[in-house]
């Protein structure tokens, strides 16, 4: 489990990308980059790192599932991921 203090740093950059999204993209879209450079560093979406949903574990994250390998197998193993089973040849 990652630390309490990076979940929340996590979660504080998530919700400056979702304030300042529509500003950024029609600042972009102008090709203002003073006014883009007049934002906060962390609201901009590629500062974000993708973060396992329960776990927090920010490596071996799987995009398609949001959560970590390791959270994965075990989540598969029990059968708690629809439509997912363990290969056996």
């Amino acid at each position: 489990m990652a630390k309490k203090s990076q979940l929340a740093r996590y979660a504080k950059k998530a919700k400056l990308v979702m304030k300042y999204a529509e500003k950024r993209a029609s600042l972009k879209a102008a090709g203002d980059s003073a006014g883009l450079q007049a934002l906060p560093r962390n609201s901009s979406p590629i500062r974000l790192k993708n973060r396992c949903a329960i776990t927090g574990r920010s490596r071996g994250y799987m995009r398609t599932f949001g959560i970590s390998r390791i959270l994965f197998r075990e989540l598969a193993r029990e059968g708690k991921i629809p439509g997912v089973k363990k290969a056996s040849w």
